[in-house]
This record gives C-alpha cells, sequence and structure tokens, in this order.
C-alpha cells in the first residue's frame, strides 16, 4: 500500500474526537429539548411551574441542530440514506465507483452548506430576531445549516479517503 495512506491514517484519532464532540452536542441538544418541552407542557398544567414563551423557538432551534449534525453522524457511521437494492446485481468495481462518486456529491452538498449558509446566517438570518427573545439574533436559527456543512466535510473526506484506500488496498491482495 502507498506509504502516504499510512501517514493518513494518522489522523483518525482527529477524525474520532470530532465524532465524538458532535455527538456529544446532538445529546446536550436532545436532553435540553426534552427538559425545555416537559418544563413548557407542565407548566401548562402546574400553576406554580412557569411556562416560558421562549420554549417552543428554543425547541425548534435546537431541533434543527440534531437533525442537520445527525446526517452528519450518520456519513461517519455509513449509515446515511441511500438506495442499496440493486447493489448486490452489480459488479464489485462499478459498485465502489458509485459509492465514490456518492461521495463526492455528498461532499459537493456540504460545500455548498457551508458557504451558502454561512452567507445566508450572518447576512439575511442575523438580521432577524426571535419573537420571544429580541436580544437573541436570528443567526443562531440559521447557524445548524454551516455548522453541519463543516462536520459533513470532514466526515465525507474521510469517508471518501476510506474508499480510495480500499481500492489500493484490493490491487495489493491480488
Amino acid at each position: 500500500m502507498p506509504e502516504i495512506f499510512n501517514k493518513i491514517d494518522k489522523i483518525k484519532p482527529a477524525y474520532d474526537i470530532t465524532y465524538k464532540a458532535v455527538l456529544l452536542i446532538c445529546k446536550l441538544l436532545l436532553i435540553g429539548d426534552v427538559l425545555i418541552t416537559s418544563m413548557s407542557v407542565a407548566g401548562r398544567y402546574i400553576s406554580f411551574i412557569p411556562d416560558p414563551a421562549w420554549s417552543e423557538e428554543v425547541v425548534l432551534t435546537c431541533m434543527a441542530y440534531m437533525a442537520v449534525l445527525s446526517a452528519a453522524l450518520a456519513i461517519r457511521n455509513g449509515s446515511h440514506i441511500r438506495m442499496t437494492a440493486l447493489d448486490s446485481y452489480l459488479p464489485k468495481s462499478l459498485k465502489k465507483a458509485l459509492d465514490i462518486l456518492a461521495d463526492i456529491a455528498i461532499f459537493a452538498l456540504a460545500v455548498i452548506m457551508l458557504t451558502v449558509g454561512w452567507k445566508y446566517a450572518s447576512g439575511i438570518g442575523a438580521k432577524g430576531f426571535y419573537t420571544s427573545m429580541p436580544w437573541l439574533s436570528r443567526f443562531w436559527m440559521y447557524f445548524p445549516i454551516p455548522l453541519a456543512g463543516a462536520a459533513m466535510i470532514i466526515f465525507e473526506s474521510e469517508a471518501l479517503y476510506n474508499h480510495i484506500k480500499s481500492l489500493f488496498a484490493k490491487e495489493e491482495n491480488l
């Protein structure tokens, strides 16, 4: 196997740390979502528990973060939605080529999410404010898109690297 693969394999711990950090963020967002929703629902029926006006907007924002960040996590695991019904009928080399093509397409989408999402979040999105929290910019509502784009670029680059590396490993085993 080419020596470059051995050098690149040394950065795998950085991918692992990034994965764990994104997973931790998703877990914390889920916990926050459940707690805020529980407090809001309980506040409607129990007089001494407050029902904050901001709860719905914060819960929806947390859900947006979880949705796009979990898509990035699915890329790392290889568990994102994809069509595999015909894979068993295709030659292995064609399947590998289609996997690499899919990786390139997802990588392109991630770059678009990062660049266009950042422009929108820091431009038009940052001009608005949450209705129930006028001191908080809507930037935070649109920020999950570029954040997930960055995470997807990281995880997709690893997936693309692994597919390319498998091509060379296969040739070496022949």
